[in-house]
C-alpha cells in the first residue's frame, strides 16, 4: 500500500443499484474504462469526480472513499 492509495466501493454501489459502468461513466461524463481503472484502484479520482460520484449514488463521500481499506461484507466492527 502506498500513501496515496484510496479505496473504494464503487463496484458494491453499482452492483446494489443494478448500474453498469458504462452507464456511470455516461452519467459522470468519463470513459467507461476510467470507472473500471477506479474501481481496482488503479487511478485516484479528483476532488471534483468523488464528489459527483458520491452524489450520484446520493451518498456521503466517505461511504464511496477511504484511505484505509473497508472491512468486507458481514465482517463485524470489534
Amino acid at each position: 500500500m502506498s500513501a496515496e492509495d484510496v479505496h473504494n466501493r464503487i463496484s458494491v454501489l453499482r452492483a446494489e443499484r443494478g448500474v453498469s459502468r458504462k452507464d456511470l461513466a455516461a452519467a459522470l461524463g468519463v470513459h467507461y474504462q476510467t470507472i473500471g481503472y477506479l474501481e481496482r484502484g488503479q487511478y485516484s479520482p479528483s476532488l471534483f469526480l468523488a464528489l459527483r460520484i458520491a452524489e450520484y449514488f446520493e451518498v456521503p463521500v466517505e461511504i464511496v472513499f477511504s484511505l484505509r481499506p473497508f472491512p468486507r461484507l458481514g465482517s463485524e466492527v470489534r
